[in-house]
């Protein structure tokens, strides 16, 4: 990465909407992933978290900042739990 990491309040419009589908688009390959592993629970949670901060993405003033910020990090942490828990070798409901 170059540069210094920015705050959501020091991104512009499209940097803001740029990072949430970024976590967004993360989150739906990471539900397709535990689709594929029987994992029903984590791919409705996924999607919930993706469908809602793309619809946040849209309509963001300063105010919505704190909850964006929020879904961002629940976003991400999904992902990372997924990435980093054992596999399972069962269908998880």
């Amino acid at each position: 990465m170059n540069g210094i990491s920015k705050t959501l309040n020091d991104m512009t419009l499209v940097e803001r909407a740029s990072l949430l589908d970024t976590v967004a688009d993360a989150l739906e390959a990471t539900a397709e992933e535990a689709e594929g592993e029987g994992d029903a629970r984590f791919v409705a949670n996924s999607i919930c978290v993706a469908n809602t901060i793309r619809g946040l993405s849209g309509d963001l003033t300063p105010r919505d900042l704190h909850a964006v910020e929020l879904l961002l990090e629940q976003g991400i942490m999904l992902v990372h739990q997924f990435s980093n828990r054992a596999k399972t070798n069962g269908v998880v409901h």
